[in-house]
């Protein structure tokens, strides 16, 4: 009958509507359930607020007897009310459609339809049973994704064993893990740089630094002409790094900086420490483990530790590889590096901040005992570019970006900060603040408001809940309140900094972490 046909159509618009937003959300949460509960919760106006609740609607006709004839077409006009209003707005990262994703919406599918069964067997009541079903679909989805995870894991237990057995029979390759808080991508893509100078080199792409991240680059990139395989390694949990290193075996190990990032997960910085160690811990006695020696942390944890061979490098104090005399210009950044043997060499590259500085001379020291000289390595850090989103200088238009967006931290931040005081013209913050920094994240962001009060002339805080402790910092710092805006979204901050200042003065934006679609 036409009734049925109606209301099917209009439900199966809202519940795809419904199944992709929050699978989009739990794919952005790494698929964890603690990360997509943290989503529910930050959100649960919007998640179960009144646009939602308009599929409890369909409830209705049980309640009212007399509209009982007519409701499949009651439900089907609900229904596609609910589509209208949820429909899907443009993200900053779109959803990927993996095979995951693919077998997560097709058993969400499923779930569905069971749900829509009794209102074609019960039609004075059975469309209420599916717009319950449909307003508890973010906890529905939940549920299929834990249905769905011993399929997962057989699933990724077979492309772990296929990339062990590729690794395996790839003997003669030089690994490197690279972790840390922070740091460790753009010491990444350093690594990389200077290295293909001299070899045939394969780093894991962006930020592909998860197991799976691994997984998929050894199956899908991985070559029998690669020398030097340079794996990122990231840690949302304990365990994390020691499952990779397991995987790839790295005979050398960078340990950037261990700082406070992703406390909402470890809950202290001492167990970040261990998180980060867990490479420590993998190399081998015949390799060796470059560490950050201006990081007390890690100071500390190697004193702990010991037993080891490291290779201590930093910008100042007793270290094997000293970057020192570091000037910043508007054209780039000159620094000494000092190798173990008392040899030196000046350098230029064209990054800007002490921060990179630390990252090339982590690069350096790993380069130099794969046996490239100082001088061999000039010219390639001449030609050094930033990561993508990690401090990276993009020019033109009416302002100057320095593009910090990517997953902030109270370190990274205070850096940024530091270099955009450099700067020659107007400096402009642009920020919606840090997360994943647990109980301290508000304490922490007052702390960056008050610091960034002494380096910008004017700031846009970005997302007012987000960024109120910042504001209250700054204003606490004396920032002057007709300087500082907030902004419900990244293109009013923009436009309020095309605005400040004179027409034709030098401006620049410092982009400081970049609020994911699931904050």
């Amino acid at each position: 009958m036409i009734e049925n046909m109606i209301f099917l159509l209009a439900a199966l618009a809202a519940a795809g509507v419904s199944a992709v937003h929050f699978v989009h959300m739990l794919q952005l949460s790494s698929y964890q359930f603690g990360q997509y509960k943290r989503y529910l919760q930050k959100n649960a106006e919007t998640v179960f607020g009144l646009r939602r609740m308009t599929a409890l609607l369909t409830l209705a006709p049980w309640a009212f007897p007399q509209a009982r004839g007519k409701a499949l077409i009651y439900c089907a006009v609900i229904l596609l009310c609910y589509a209208g209003l949820n429909r899907l707005h443009k993200a900053k990262k779109p959803l990927v459609y993996t095979a995951r994703v693919k077998r997560l919406l097709a058993a969400l599918s499923l779930l569905n339809l069971a749900a829509m069964l009794p209102a074609f067997l019960w039609p004075a009541w059975g469309g209420g049973v599916f717009g319950l079903a449909l307003f508890l679909e973010p906890l529905l989805v939940a549920l299929t994704n834990w249905l769905n995870g011993p399929i997962e894991k057989a699933i990724s237990n077979r492309y772990v064993e296929e990339a062990r057995q590729k690794l395996a029979a790839m003997p003669e390759l030089t690994v490197v893990g690279v972790t840390g808080s922070f740091g460790k991508t753009s010491t990444k893509y350093f690594l990389h740089t200077l290295l293909s100078t001299q070899y045939n080199v394969l780093m894991t792409p962006g930020n592909y630094n998860t197991t799976l991240g691994v997984v998929r680059t050894v199956r899908e990139q991985l070559s029998p002409t690669h020398q030097i395989f340079l794996c990122e390694m990231g840690a949302r949990h304990p365990g994390d790094i020691k499952e990779i290193c397991d995987l790839v075996r790295p005979q050398y190990g960078v340990i950037t900086a261990v700082g406070e990032q992703h406390l909402e997960s470890f809950g202290s910085v001492e167990n970040i420490a261990n998180a980060k160690f867990e490479l420590y811990d993998a190399i081998p006695p015949e390799g060796k483990v470059f560490l950050n020696f201006d990081n007390q942390t890690i100071r500390q944890k190697a004193a702990s530790k010991g037993g080891k061979p490291i290779v201590r490098y930093g910008l100042e104090g007793e270290r094997d590889y000293l970057a020192s005399d570091i000037a910043v210009t508007s054209g780039g950044t000159e620094f000494t590096m000092t190798a173990p043997d008392g040899q030196s060499l000046r350098y230029r590259t064209r990054l800007l901040g002490e921060h990179n500085v630390q990252n090339i001379a982590a690069a350096i020291a790993v380069c130099c005992q794969l046996g490239l000289s100082l001088e061999q390595l000039a010219p390639a850090v001449r030609r050094l570019e930033s990561a993508p989103h990690r401090m990276q200088m993009i020019r033109g238009g009416a302002y100057t970006v320095i593009d910090d967006a990517y997953n902030s931290n109270p370190k990274g931040a205070e850096a940024a900060l530091r270099t955009l005081s450099m700067c020659q013209g107007l400096r402009i913050l642009v920020t919606p603040g840090m997360v994943e920094l647990g109980e301290k994240e508000f304490e922490l962001n007052y702390e960056f408001g008050k610091q960034a009060a002494q380096y910008c002339d004017y700031a846009a805080l970005v997302n007012p809940r987000q960024a109120e402790p910042i504001r209250q910092g700054m204003l606490e710092a004396g920032f002057p309140p007709e300087k500082l805006i907030v902004a419900d979204t990244l293109q009013q901050a923009l436009e309020f900094a095309q605005s400040c200042g004179q027409p034709g003065q030098p401006r620049f934006v410092l982009l400081e972490n970049d609020l994911p679609d699931n904050y």
